[in-house]
């Protein structure tokens, strides 16, 4: 069964500064490349909010970016997903999978 996986990724940095496009625009290439395509939720930023340790209320703006993938290779992702909460300089990015069945494919007997 296919995959699509998702990384939630903020647009700003941890002092209210936009991500220079290149950021974004790197992992939209790594991803094309791998997959050979993505879909990247960019029109309007998703307002996502957390719960700090001293208990506040926090906000950021994010975007999704998903591919989808015939089969999950875990370790790969889990490294990704490190890789770029360095490089967008928060303590972890949610990449989510789940798995989905296509409904325009016929399945034939």
């Amino acid at each position: 069964m296919p995959f699509v996986v998702q990384l939630i990724l903020p647009v700003y940095d941890n002092n209210g500064r936009e991500f220079s496009p290149d950021v974004s625009k790197r992992v939209r290439a790594e991803l094309t490349d791998k997959f050979a395509g993505l879909t990247a939720y960019t029109r309007a930023p998703a307002e996502g909010t957390w719960r700090d340790s001293e208990g506040r209320t926090q906000r950021d703006d994010v975007v999704i970016v998903e591919v989808m993938t015939a089969t999950l290779d875990r370790e790969w992702w889990m490294q990704y997903g490190r890789e770029l909460a360095a490089r967008f300089q928060q303590e972890e990015l949610v990449v989510r999978a789940t798995e989905f069945q296509d409904l325009t494919v016929r399945d034939h007997p």
